[in-house]
């Protein structure tokens, strides 16, 4: 198989979650306790939080380049962001490198497509669900998305950043999510994107009434099949 570079560290939660879907999923397909060709350049996600929270994108856009270009230079043949609110990125890091860049939100749409599904809502962090890089996607796909209320993006944000980033899973905050995915089920929503890489450790899909997507496991299946090919 080819080798797989991995944007990770943002945050340490999501990319052990990229390393272990990615080293399953080529101990089924070849067995005999392979594992995955892998190479992680692991940013430090109090710098990438603190950017984020001061706007710095034209920073954070440097750094992920930097990141992509060593992944690159090591001998990476694809390259995956592991985060969501970080391929708010993904033009400035494609621009960097020579080698696919898979982005979260397109291999999500495919699968959303596969499930014949039109209207989903989309849980992330506050970036992801009030920017248009990855609902413009699904609206490419003839998807439409619907997002939580203003005072739920905000519960939303909240638990990712200060508890599921730090390996903290709350009952409480699992209920409170719960209760924001219902509002939007009553709203309409067909499916629900759980689209930050972390809200897969609180919310699985036996917990909702409509098919979930986990965002994580979709994007790190949609490289290793290009890997193998």
């Amino acid at each position: 198989m080819k080798t797989i570079g991995l944007i990770g560290g943002m945050t340490p939660e999501s990319t052990i979650l990229y390393y272990r879907i990615l080293n399953d999923l080529c101990l089924n397909k070849f067995g005999d306790s392979h594992s995955c060709k892998l190479i992680i350049n692991s940013v430090d996600f109090g710098v990438i939080s603190k950017l984020q929270k001061e706007g710095r994108w034209d920073l954070l856009n440097d750094i992920m380049a930097d990141a992509a270009i060593s992944l690159e230079n090591a001998g990476a043949n694809y390259i995956l962001i592991c985060a969501n609110t970080m391929h708010l990125t993904i033009d400035a890091v494609r621009k960097a490198v020579s080698i696919p860049v898979i982005h979260i939100a397109e291999a999500t749409a495919k699968q959303v497509k596969n499930e014949k599904l039109q209207k989903v809502a989309l849980l992330g962090t506050k970036y992801t669900m009030e920017n248009d890089f990855f609902i413009d996607i699904l609206k490419s796909n003839n998807i439409e998305t619907i997002i939580p209320e203003e005072d739920d993006r905000q519960i939303i944000h909240d638990v990712i950043y200060d508890e599921l980033s730090k390996g903290i899973l709350n009952l409480d905050s699992k209920n409170s999510y719960l209760k924001i995915i219902q509002k939007l089920i009553d709203k309409g929503a067909e499916g629900i994107i759980l689209g930050c890489t972390e809200i897969p450790l609180l919310i699985f899909p036996e917990d909702v009434s409509v098919p979930t997507f986990d965002t994580t496991t979709i994007h790190a299946t949609e490289v290793f099949n290009l890997a193998i090919k």
